[in-house]
């Protein structure tokens, strides 16, 4: 509900102030000059904001949806920042500073860990701090080798928490040297309301996964977020600066970012916007550009007979999952309205594809009036870019399974496939049309799905059995003969267009055979409408403290 609330609260805030604006000052009406004026007074009251960069973007949230698309450029609009965002800092006498740095020596960092835990002020004791800080210690131990502390030997840690789902994670990096090593430190509650640290997370792609783009966003108290953001990048140099926004919760910032990357590596590119690679789907349609990382898609005007959907419901699904908890395994989305592209950056190929299957959203004019044309999407939808998961198989078997290597690469995608539908149905989502083409396969391996018009809550489906044919004609027979009404789902039937392929069928049935019955389902369906919610980390199982020191 909170994540769902804080969602909805800016478009809320831009609507309410727009309708103040027109009701109070009729602002549609009033000259260019003027709003150029405006800009320019707005600008100045940013000289000492903390949040310079947000208060751009709701201004231009505001703006866009009063002025004409003519006028959506630099004099009128935040296309560039007018702020710098470098070196802010919390500067008020009581705030606290975006990170604390401590400078332990060998023989008292075990207290400087417990120091650092104790100095956020947590209202619920620890369980048992001294072994959790021993657990920490074994783990940097085993990092760090025995290397030598250097002089500038210290911990910075962010001086707020993030706190997602039933955690929150201390977040921060060790500097010896030239080293630097990012970590984090989960934190969790036990079952009498203790807390205790549950792992320690080191390096960039343990911070990767903990900032990935198919997890929930975080909440975090700071007052300066592009500080947060610097000091994050510093732990995840390649992760995008519009990323981290959005793993903040700042999404409208995070889409800014993104809007104004992509319009720079168009002008420092050539290569055409085109229909995407794969399996085109039947309701979405999806293209891409070769040199950046990240696909586009609209919904078609029209869908095929099996498609019992609308536009609506389509965009409702979408939202589902932006207000849902993604576990790690739905990729995020970017939704945009009235994109304008350059039309020479399109290939024919691709606009003849929306021409024919979405007209309603495609638009060829110069609508800025700077004399060229330009193609006008009137809603998108923006992704990670992923290798879709049947052209991943394929790559496998196209190298053959007497390779090492393909072996692996089939059996660990094949297992993780099954792994990311138990992960979604932990967060009690179904994800409808489970065929390999509606999967992708992240930089890091990881298993993500993305096509989600049939997704539905797991608590809303009647899981069921195939019937016994009452005769030998229902027995032969090509066509479903039993009653299937809205929400029935038949988990036996999920094999067939599943499994053809006989190596993939053997992985699939030693790790998750569970899927095909009926029995899964509807176990899961039961725990939750029982209330009891799963557990699902942004690490692995082993990396747990309780399993990693079991003994």
């Amino acid at each position: 509900r909170a994540q769902r609330e804080r969602i909805e609260f800016y478009d809320l805030r831009v609507k309410e102030c727009v309708r103040r604006l027109e009701k109070e000052f009729a602002a549609g009406k009033q000259p260019m000059e003027l709003w150029h004026e405006v800009k320019l007074h707005y600008i100045g009251l940013l000289v000492d904001h903390h949040q310079p960069e947000l208060a751009e973007t709701f201004f231009n949230s505001v703006t866009t949806k009063i002025l004409h698309r003519t006028h959506f450029h630099n004099s009128f609009i935040f296309v560039r920042p007018a702020m710098s965002t470098e070196y802010l800092e919390n500067d008020d006498f009581e705030g606290r500073p975006t990170y604390y740095a401590y400078y332990p020596s060998k023989d008292n960092l075990r207290q400087t860990l417990v120091t650092i835990l104790e100095g956020f002020g947590l209202q619920r004791p620890f369980a048992d701090l001294a072994a959790d800080v021993s657990h920490v210690m074994r783990a940097l131990e085993s990092r760090l080798h025995k290397v030598k502390l250097r002089a500038n030997f210290q911990i910075q840690v962010l001086s707020s928490l993030f706190y997602r789902n039933k955690g929150a994670y201390l977040v921060g990096k060790i500097i010896n040297g030239y080293n630097e090593v990012p970590f984090a430190l989960p934190i969790l509650h036990n079952e009498q309301g203790k807390l205790y640290i549950d792992a320690a997370l080191f390096g960039e792609d343990d911070l990767q996964m903990l900032f990935s783009f198919a997890r929930a966003y975080f909440m975090v108290d700071m007052e300066i977020p592009s500080a947060y953001v610097q000091f994050l990048r510093s732990l995840m140099p390649r992760k995008p600066r519009a990323e981290l926004y959005n793993a903040l919760g700042l999404a409208k910032q995070g889409k800014t970012l993104f809007y104004r990357d992509f319009l720079y590596h168009l002008k420092h590119s050539t290569d055409k916007l085109r229909i995407a690679p794969g399996i085109k789907g039947m309701v979405m349609l999806v293209f891409d550009l070769p040199s950046f990382p990240f696909v586009f898609k609209l919904i078609k005007d029209y869908y095929p007979p099996q498609k019992e959907t609308t536009r609506e419901q389509i965009q409702g699904k979408y939202l589902l999952v932006k207000q849902h908890d993604r576990v790690g395994r739905m990729a995020d989305t970017l939704e945009y309205s009235l994109v304008a592209f350059p039309r020479d950056r399109f290939e024919d190929e691709l606009i003849a594809e929306i021409e024919k299957f979405a007209p309603s959203q495609l638009e060829i004019s110069d609508r800025d009036g700077d004399g060229k044309q330009e193609v006008i999407i009137k809603h998108l939808y923006i992704e990670r870019r992923m290798i879709p998961l049947n052209m991943y198989l394929q790559e496998a078997f196209d190298a053959g399974m007497q390779d090492e290597r393909a072996q692996q690469q089939m059996e660990r995608s094949v297992i993780d496939y099954g792994n990311a539908i138990k992960d979604l149905v932990a967060a009690n989502i179904f994800p409808g049309d489970m065929l390999w083409k509606n999967f992708g396969v992240t930089r890091n391996g990881k298993v993500v799905f993305y096509d989600y018009d049939e997704i539905e809550y797991i608590t809303d489906c009647n899981f069921r059995r195939v019937p016994e044919p009452r005769n030998e004609e229902e027995e032969m027979s090509g066509e479903v003969w039993y009653t299937v009404r809205p929400h029935d789902v038949f988990p036996e039937t999920f094999g067939p267009f599943l499994l053809g392929n006989d190596a993939v069928r053997e992985v699939f049935m030693r790790h998750h055979a569970d899927l095909l019955g009926v029995e899964f389902w509807q176990s899961h369906k039961e725990r939750i409408l029982a209330g009891h919610v799963y557990d699902v980390f942004p690490y692995e199982a082993k990396r747990r403290f309780g399993q990693a020191y079991a003994d």
